[in-house]
């Protein structure tokens, strides 16, 4: 019975021994004090009373968001900014062994090293100049905890938060930036306006005075082509009569309906040449003879 129990602590021993690195972790090994390795991922065995597991590291890369920290910049504006820290550890036994609590030590670098840059900068550097100061921590900070096993991968300024006073007149600057802008665009947007305006006016213009000279030109075409019109057929009516051959007397008659058409019946006197005068008379007499009724014979 008491060899079982025996037996039976023994394997509770060497299976509580029985270690499982998972990936992406590492641990750093002690026996009788003093380091004696470092597990990578795998299975391992830990000799009982005599190893121990003294620290297990995260290989992955973590992040760390430090609390505001007060800073000065060169023309003595205090203002809270807080960082955010990207760091990976590459040697687990340094990390172990390096300094007694790296992420507070992590903390205390990165607050004097921005102290450090930013009061070398004036605020209005600081507020511009985010990617020098982020270059030039992840610089200093990687460089001062590579005797810790840590490598920084990166490091950025997530907040800047300057004075009240500083904000207000910030937000009056940039009020006043947006209204002058507005200001322009609305200015632009009349003198556009404007432009098309009298463009359009313009283009009226011109499209009533091309009207305009194509009705006079069409209204000119016609009167052109009624006075050819009338000459052509004046000239037809000449030639016909030249034709005819006709004698003194027809040419009187045509004259003094000449004359006759000429007065319309809005003329109140109209002088006749003496030739035609007795045409005139001869024109009446033959006029009374066709209304008078021949007698019966």
């Amino acid at each position: 019975m008491v060899a079982i129990i025996l037996i039976l602590i023994v394997l509770v021993v060497l299976i509580s021994n029985i270690k499982i690195v998972p990936q992406a972790k590492a641990y750093t090994i002690e026996r009788l004090g003093a380091y004696r390795g470092t597990w990578q991922t795998g299975l391992h065995f830990k000799i009982p009373l005599i190893e121990r597991v003294a620290r297990r590291v995260t290989l992955k890369e973590q992040v760390v968001d430090f609390e505001p920290q007060p800073v000065i910049t060169k023309d003595n504006v205090t203002m809270q900014i807080d960082t955010v820290v990207y760091f990976q550890i590459t040697d687990p036994k340094l990390f172990t062994y390096g300094v007694e609590s790296p992420m507070a030590a992590i903390e205390n670098l990165t607050a004097t090293t921005l102290r450090n840059i930013i009061g070398d900068l004036e605020l209005d550097e600081t507020l511009t100049s985010r990617d020098v100061i982020n270059t030039k921590m992840r610089t200093i900070l990687d460089e001062a905890t590579d005797a810790w096993g840590i490598k920084v991968n990166r490091v950025e300024l997530k907040n800047i938060i300057p004075p009240k006073a500083i904000q207000e007149s910030m937000e009056k600057q940039m009020k006043a930036e947006r209204e002058r802008r507005e200001a322009i665009l609305v200015a632009e947007g009349q003198k556009q306006s404007a432009i098309l305006v009298a463009q359009g006016e313009k283009e009226s213009m011109v499209l009533r005075a091309d009207a305009k000279r194509e009705a006079q030109i069409k209204e000119a075409q016609g009167q052109a082509e009624a006075l050819m019109t009338v000459q052509k057929a004046l000239a037809d009516s000449l030639v016909l009569l030249n034709e005819a051959a006709p004698n003194d007397k027809v040419l009187r008659l045509k004259a003094l309906e000449a004359f006759t058409k000429a007065a319309d019946g809005k003329a109140t006197k109209i002088i006749i040449p003496s030739e035609i005068q007795g045409m005139a008379g001869l024109a009446t007499s033959l006029q009374e003879g066709w209304q008078t009724p021949s007698p019966k014979e």
